[in-house]
């Protein structure tokens, strides 16, 4: 009888422990670079999947939106935080996944927060987009999100990438590269402050050039993932006025074979702790459940369905 005992008892924790989930799951989560927003948030989002879902997040810096969908297709990463463009270009094998074709091995977690394309330049003669041509720009990665971003825009002022002198760096680089005269200007695609950005805003008269009029028109019709986005005066030093431009959406995606009751805890770990979650950062602030589920073009793993469903929002998975 005290065999049988042990052994119910053994099976009663086993299927307690499983249906809290993340009891002794580990994942590895992909980001971005150390001077870009991924990274940062990322850690934090970590730190209260970990502390909330009892999943051992280990985050890692990586180039981005590309890497972090490759490295969850090779089994290397779990978790990502992505450009919801990218992801989109991956799940339709378009664009920057061209040549690897279609990938499907992820799936939504939720949308997280505005990802602005923000142009920083310190030359003032650039004062549009259109500013740019002959002049050294920095682009992003070739393939990257960034990199497509800037196409987008160059292409809708009606410039080519043969227009200007591109450049193809990170935003550290971007940064040190204009601090140092060696670009004129960059596009990063970050949710704003973004550490290079408020570094080279602090130290040197760096500014942003607006993305808005006909072009921001033209960009948003021929491509409906970006929308209109208001930098508020005073984000960066120097800013005395908003500045508009276009934002995609930086979202959270995961490996298509995680385990529902692990997506779900770690959901629920972001979405009850919004609050606490935005006093250690400030892109926090735009954790919600409409962010979380408009405008995406990937399926929800089925564990953030759960959670959302349970909220009163269906979203669609596969």
């Amino acid at each position: 009888m005290k065999k049988i005992l042990a052994i119910v008892l053994t099976l009663m924790m086993v299927v307690s422990l499983a249906a809290c989930g993340g009891a002794g799951t580990k994942m590895t989560m992909g980001t971005g670079g150390t001077a870009g927003t991924y990274y940062g948030y990322g850690g934090v989002l970590g730190q209260y999947i970990k502390n909330n879902a009892g999943i051992n997040v280990t985050v890692v810096s990586t180039d981005g939106s590309k890497a972090n969908i490759q490295g969850i297709d090779a089994g290397n990463y779990q978790l990502g935080t992505v450009q919801s463009d990218v992801m989109a270009y991956a799940w339709d094998g378009i664009r920057s996944f061209e040549e690897e074709g279609k990938v499907a091995s992820f799936r939504t977690v939720a949308g997280l927060y505005a990802e602005a394309v923000q142009l920083v330049t310190m030359d003032p003669a650039i004062k549009s987009v259109a500013d740019l041509k002959g002049k050294a720009v920095s682009i992003g990665a070739p393939g990257s999100g960034v990199y497509f971003n800037a196409i987008d825009v160059l292409t809708a002022a009606g410039l080519t990438e043969a227009d200007i002198k591109a450049q193809y760096q990170s935003f550290a680089d971007s940064a040190d590269a204009l601090k140092d005269g060696k670009i004129d200007a960059a596009f990063i695609v970050a949710g704003p402050p973004t550490p290079a950005i408020t570094e080279l805003c602090t130290t040197n008269d760096a500014y942003l050039v607006p993305i808005d009029g006909d072009v921001a028109a033209k960009l948003m019709e021929t491509n409906p993932f970006y929308t209109e986005h208001i930098i508020p005066a005073g984000t960066y030093a120097g800013q005395e006025a908003d500045v508009k431009t276009v934002t995609v959406k930086a979202t959270l995606i995961v490996s298509a074979d995680a385990a529902e009751e692990d997506v779900y805890a770690l959901t629920a770990a972001i979405f009850d702790n919004v609050d606490a979650i935005t006093t250690e950062n400030a892109k926090g602030a735009e954790l919600s459940l409409e962010n979380a589920t408009g405008g995406m073009t990937v399926p929800f793993h089925a564990g953030a369905a759960k959670y959302f469903a349970e909220k009163g929002i269906e979203v669609p998975v596969e």
